[in-house]
Parts: C-alpha cells; sequence; structure tokens
C-alpha cells in the first residue's frame, strides 16, 4: 500500500486518537472539509464538524487502500465509532507544499 502523506496521516492518527486540536493542525488556515456536499471551511467551522460527526463521536478510521495520482490522494478506510460507520473514500488536496490538507471529500 503507498504511504500516506504526513498531514493525511496526522488527520487519521488524531482522529483515532481523539486529538481535536492535532486533527485541525492538519489543515490549512482556509482548508475544507466537504461531507457529501456540505462544506466547511477553516478551523473553525472543522472543529465544529468534527466535534459534531467525527471526533466528538469518537470516530476511527482503519485505512484499507491508499492512492495518489493528479494531484489528489484517494483514500479507502473502514468508519468505526458512534456515527456513521462503514467503508468511505476521502479524497484530500494538499496544499502546494504538502505540509498541510486544503481539501477533504467524503464520499461512498
Amino acid at each position: 500500500m503507498t504511504e500516506l502523506p504526513a498531514p493525511v496521516r496526522e488527520a487519521f492518527a488524531a482522529t483515532n486518537e481523539g486529538d481535536l486540536a492535532r486533527f485541525i493542525a492538519a489543515f490549512a488556515e482556509d482548508g475544507v472539509i466537504d461531507d457529501w456536499g456540505r462544506e466547511f471551511h477553516g478551523h473553525e467551522e472543522i472543529a465544529g464538524w468534527s466535534r459534531r460527526e467525527s471526533i466528538g463521536v469518537q470516530q476511527t478510521f482503519s485505512v484499507t487502500d491508499v492512492r495518489v495520482g493528479d494531484g489528489e490522494v484517494v483514500v479507502i478506510a473502514d468508519v468505526g465509532g458512534g456515527g456513521f460507520n462503514g467503508p468511505s473514500t476521502f479524497t484530500f488536496r494538499l496544499a502546494p507544499d504538502g505540509a498541510t490538507i486544503e481539501r477533504m471529500a467524503i464520499t461512498a
């Protein structure tokens, strides 16, 4: 399996460990989460989303596949916890320097 880029690895690890501050730090200041068409912009909105729908419901991720190409990182993961459970696809676009996540889109 392809290795996850550092900010993507951090976002998944932070979620699995319930560390909201670490999760937010993986995103650019103006980063976006697109959760099935609902968009959350910037650290404050991303934190609110995570409190309600991810870390706040003890969500966990178990990565099963990683594909890198065309400027995107696509991760398939099994999601567990107190909210949605099951397989999901996470598509990431990183900042030009690769240090943070600009966009994370969640789909089936």
